[in-house]
């Protein structure tokens, strides 16, 4: 089954400990969470990820890494084909909206932008960047999103579990 939400995490962003906001984050029904940290040295990136992993994995979820076989990051639709290519099992597509994460990343995609290129390809393609309400939620899956990917909005978030309940509400 294909989630509806990823959390990428970032412990910069987090209002609280990290092992918290994931934490919060499954308690509002998030499964899918991908581990960013990648300024960390490798011995202490390699301990959150065992940590988070147990965590998440027994709650039923699922760590991924950033980078990894499963997970591919894209920005646009030559990306995006060559995610599918490579036989991923999800692909982000971003920014959509206007991001706080990552201002200046380029421009948004916009609703057309995923529009068009999530229809394109035979993956699931994740909205990602500035996903931060519920009528973001909406207006992406009515795009052809197979869900939505969201980072700061959920580490920033006072309430993550209530949060990511009202995503995966929408």
């Amino acid at each position: 089954m294909t989630p509806g939400l990823i959390v990428f995490t970032d412990r910069r962003q987090a209002t609280r400990p990290l092992d918290e906001v994931v934490n919060r984050a499954i308690d509002g029904g998030a499964r899918i969470f991908v581990l960013r940290e990648d300024d960390l040295p490798a011995g202490e990136r390699a301990e959150l990820a065992g940590r988070l992993g147990a965590m998440i994995g027994g709650a039923g979820g699922a760590l991924l890494l950033e980078e990894g076989p499963r997970l591919r990051k894209c920005h646009d639709l030559a990306e995006l084909v060559a995610a599918a290519d490579d036989g991923v099992d999800y692909a982000t597509l971003s920014p959509i909206y206007p991001t706080r994460s990552k201002p200046g990343y380029g421009p948004p995609l916009g609703l057309a932008g995923l529009g068009r290129m999530a229809l394109a390809v035979s993956v699931p393609v994740y909205a990602l960047g500035g996903v931060d309400s519920p009528a973001r939620v909406r207006d992406c899956l009515d795009q052809g999103a197979a869900g939505v990917a969201v980072m700061g909005a959920v580490m920033r978030a006072d309430d993550p579990a209530r949060f990511v309940k009202e995503l995966l509400t929408a």
